[in-house]
């Protein structure tokens, strides 16, 4: 199977929503009519050196992730990327989309003199966690989130 890895573009956006929305554990956040503030979130995300990117096959989106780069205020202010917002399609799981997603995310932050490329993880989704540790990634802290409600 060909997987090729693309940045986002517009035409891209409802399909990348819908993989998100499919593979959520937050049902109901997801807002499919409202494309534009998407859209205006991945060029945030390119303005500010990171991407989204998007994985296809045969021309169909089938997975997506965000990888934001910044300054870290350690490191001598050096750059570092996180990825966010990992998803492939249920069917095409444990296939190699998802490993392609992660080099090409590496490769942006390496191209971007990135220090180091971190993710979360939710801690129910243990499979995820098995498919980040073979790929590189160490399990080295916890991590916290608190929701800023309305």
């Amino acid at each position: 199977m060909l997987v090729n890895i693309e940045p986002i573009e517009r035409d891209d956006v409802e399909s990348a929503v819908r993989l998100i929305e499919a593979g959520t554990l937050s049902a109901g956040v997801e807002n499919v009519e409202r494309i534009d503030e998407y859209w205006e979130a991945a060029l945030e995300t390119r303005h500010r050196r990171g991407d989204v990117l998007v994985a296809r096959v045969d021309g169909e989106v089938v997975g997506v992730c965000q990888v934001m780069v910044f300054r870290h205020f350690q490191h001598t202010g050096g750059w570092c990327a996180e990825v966010e917002s990992v998803y492939v399609r249920d069917d095409l799981r444990s296939r190699g989309v998802g490993t392609r997603l992660l080099e090409a995310a590496e490769a942006l932050a390496r191209s971007r003199g990135c220090y180091r490329i971190q993710l979360t993880s939710r801690n129910v989704r243990l499979d995820a966690h098995r498919f980040y540790l073979r790929r590189g990634f160490a399990q080295t802290s916890q991590g916290f989130k608190k929701p800023l409600g309305d």
